[in-house]
């Protein structure tokens, strides 16, 4: 076992620690009861958050899965209804089914493309008929994911977004956008956030995962879905009294922490153009727009993901098996380029040493190698 003398954790961005200014701000909080509708650095931080999204009015919630739940909830008032949403997307695979057994709400899922979008006439052609009511949900929500995480935190532009949003509103239907790393989006695609979600009628927007804060998330919208949406997260046990403490440090975060993220996805291209040049590994480095990286190995017989990360751990650097076959890799501001740097030549490293060890495996004790009977 090696001494680890530096960690380098790279298996989400959801792993930050509050910084200073953060451990600060939560200590100076001026705080009230936020059920009782008086915290004001909650108030603040809220109004804030309306304003950049460019939308009415804002609740902090404490996570992206309760804000996607609330949004769904919200649009789909009457059990039954039906969402149409990518099959990969985060609110379908990683949210416990939570708006069906919950909500009542049933999913009709599209297949989300390489670059996380869905296909346009595929998302018209899976709107339920109203004289089909008889027999089938009834559709009344569109749900879009920006970036998209499980496919590599690819971004949706503007005009995709739009033209989606131009569905919904010809058929009646409401547009809710998971933008859990929506801040990444924005600095990748250089447009000021709030033109990313003006098609959309509500947006949950994560403050614990790009922008590092320690918990919560925040859901906007107008000021009638917010309504709604407070009473509705006091259902679901979402309510908390002195959470200004919590809104203080996402205020740091939102003012301190949007500015960093061109360097996280700088740091994620370097890694990903380091990892390209690794024979074992395939990646397609033009898929990493953001500050996720996916890549495949192709022989996991001899090289798997858990044993890579096994290996990259004794070395102090921490990543998450995708799947199987393939490794995800998640920058973050605390990442510096020294310790992209170190990772990458860390992976470099226990490639070579799993290899070798396997090649010493498969040899006899007088060196010849092994013979299958």
């Amino acid at each position: 076992m090696r001494m680890v003398t530096r960690t380098v954790d790279l298996r989400s961005d959801t792993v930050t620690k509050p910084s200073d200014a953060m451990r600060a701000a939560m200590a100076n909080a001026d705080v009230d009861d936020d059920v009782l509708g008086s915290d004001p650095t909650a108030f603040r931080f809220e109004a804030e958050m309306a304003k950049v999204m460019g939308k009415e009015a804002a609740v902090f919630v404490p996570s992206g899965t309760m804000g996607n739940l609330i949004a769904v909830l919200v649009h789909c008032e009457v059990r039954g209804s039906e969402v149409i949403l990518g099959d990969d997307s985060h609110i379908h695979v990683y949210e416990n089914g939570g708006i069906s057994t919950i909500g009542g709400v049933h999913p009709k899922t599209i297949k989300n493309n390489p670059d996380g979008t869905m296909d346009i006439d595929k998302i018209e052609a899976a709107i339920r008929k109203p004289n089909d009511s008889l027999y089938y949900p009834t559709t009344r929500l569109i749900c879009l994911e920006n970036t998209q995480a499980n496919c590599g935190g690819r971004c949706l532009s503007v005009e995709y977004t739009n033209r989606v949003g131009d569905i919904a509103k010809k058929h009646g239907l409401q547009l809710h956008i998971d933008g859990a790393r929506i801040f990444n989006a924005s600095a990748a695609l250089g447009v000021p956030v709030h033109k990313l979600v003006q098609a959309a009628d509500s947006v949950s927007v994560c403050m614990s995962k790009g922008l590092g804060a320690p918990a919560g998330s925040v859901l906007v919208g107008s000021k009638s879905f917010i309504t709604k949406a407070r009473r509705l997260r006091k259902t679901l046990g979402g309510c908390m009294r002195q959470v200004g403490v919590l809104c203080a440090a996402a205020y740091v975060a939102l003012k301190e922490n949007v500015s960093k993220l061109e360097d996280d996805h700088r740091n994620a291209k370097m890694i990903s153009d380091g990892l390209s040049q690794i024979e074992q590994f395939s990646i397609d480095t033009d898929s990493v727009e953001t500050n996720m990286i996916f890549f495949t190995i192709l022989d996991t017989s001899v090289l798997s993901p858990n044993k890579l990360c096994e290996a990259l751990e004794e070395r102090g650097v921490l990543l998450l098996p995708a799947s199987p076959t393939s490794v995800r890799i998640v920058l973050h501001y605390q990442i510096s380029e020294s310790d992209a740097n170190f990772a990458l030549t860390s992976i470099k490293q226990a490639v070579q040493q799993i290899l070798t060890e396997a090649s010493h495996q498969n040899k006899e004790p007088n060196g010849e190698a092994k013979h299958n009977c």
